[in-house]
């Protein structure tokens, strides 16, 4: 498990390889991963959008960024945690992912990013 900690907002991350398949012709990798957003601080927050930046094998990058996660815009309240699953395809057996969230603190009304700690993504047998 990658943990990281932004501004009193621990971001928890597990990943789990789920397969290969081909289309069009081509092998695919999927990956999954879970992610735990808990709000360690004194005020109540809200997750408005999302980052990503995805490496694959050969370090070729992607990016996606969208409104809240898997349609949803949590508000997180102190000591409250929401907690997420996700996927992502990659063309080879390995990869990274890394990003951010744009939040918003209802107490002060700012914004603020909460960084996604760097994991990667491994097909088990890719190992060795």
């Amino acid at each position: 498990m990658i943990q990281q900690v932004t501004r009193g907002i621990k971001i928890s991350v597990e990943t789990h390889f789920e397969g290969m398949f081909y289309k069009n012709y081509k092998k695919h990798f999927a990956f999954g991963y879970q992610i735990t957003i808990e709000n360690q601080s004194n005020d109540s927050v809200q997750l408005k959008s999302r980052f990503w930046k995805i490496k694959d094998a050969l370090n070729r990058t992607e990016t996606v960024s969208g409104e809240g996660v898997i349609g949803k815009k949590p508000v997180i309240k102190p000591g409250e945690r929401h907690t997420y699953q996700s996927g992502c395809l990659l063309t080879g057996p390995f990869g990274a992912m890394s990003g951010h969230y744009n939040m918003i603190n209802f107490t002060s009304t700012r914004n603020f990013h909460v960084e996604i700690p760097s994991f990667q993504l491994s097909a088990p047998y890719a190992l060795n």
